[in-house]
């Protein structure tokens, strides 16, 4: 009996000492994966805040044309725009808003936040910093993406866009791209980094020369500009009044044609703050 007992215990050993090298054999094979994307995990987390830089530029190429553009005063120039992006959102973090203020590729004006493993800067050189509108125009008038919103008012006699202040350029997109420089290719553990040629691309696309009125006295004069469509409304005008007057049995009088003043959203002047 103390014999099988000491040859259970002996068997219990040997598998012991037999699970304990495996474990080590997996840790090590395991460890070859591991260690080399925990080592790369800041660099991962480099391009993500390269990337999120990018996007926010684009929002700023996209919204500087709300208040820059031909309608307002005048585009801002292309070349002024691409270094206004690569000051503000690609060099160092304090850099100052001002105008005409370009980066420069030294040390002082770069973030050094993005660099890799050896110090050196992953955006080599800030013309690799590119700004683009529409699907890869360099000017502004490239940005648009037409819209057929003004085809209902441009057939004649009805009216045109034009005449009643409708403007149909349609969708602006700005575009910011910025390419990376790989990783050394000194050092296995760093592949495939030394060769992804990566490139962050990102953009922003609004409208901002809507359809809409600054006053109910600009939808008004818009409307009495529709000739020779405001003369017709004047004269069928009484007939159509007569008929509406005669089926409407609550006495509640509808919006008359040819006429906004019904529409009118006014304040009782019991509600206005008096200053």
């Amino acid at each position: 009996m103390m014999k099988k007992i000491a040859r259970f215990c002996n068997r219990s050993d040997t598998k012991r000492h037999i699970q304990r090298g495996q474990a080590l054999v997996e840790f090590i094979v395991l460890s070859l994966v591991v260690i080399p994307l925990f080592l790369l995990m800041p660099m991962i987390a480099k391009y993500q805040d390269i990337s999120h830089a990018t996007q926010m530029a684009s929002r700023y190429v996209a919204f500087e044309a709300t208040v820059h553009n031909d309608s307002q005063s005048a585009w801002k120039p292309e070349a002024e725009l691409a270094g206004d992006v690569r000051r503000r959102f690609f060099s160092n973090s304090d850099a100052p808003v001002k105008t005409a203020d370009t980066a420069g590729d030294f040390d002082a004006h770069r973030n050094l936040f993005w660099r890799d493993p050896y110090g050196h800067s992953l955006i080599r050189d800030f013309n690799d910093v590119s700004i683009s509108f529409g699907t890869g125009g360099s000017t502004h008038a490239n940005a648009f993406s037409s819209a057929p919103d003004a085809a209902p008012f441009s057939p004649e006699p009805l009216a045109n866009a034009g005449r009643i202040g409708l403007s149909s350029r349609g969708v602006y997109t700005a575009n910011v791209a910025v390419s990376l420089a790989n990783l050394p290719n000194n050092l296995s553990l760093i592949k495939p980094f030394d060769s992804l040629n990566l490139s962050v691309n990102r953009h922003t696309s609004l409208v901002f020369d809507g359809w809409d009125a600054r006053s109910p006295n600009t939808v008004n004069a818009r409307v009495n500009n529709l000739v020779p469509a405001a003369a017709a409304y004047s004269a069928i005008e009484s007939g159509v009044n007569l008929a509406i007057d005669y089926v409407d049995m609550t006495r509640i009088r509808p919006p008359t044609v040819g006429r906004l003043d019904r529409w009118s959203d006014l304040v009782p002047a019991d509600r206005l703050v008096q200053p």
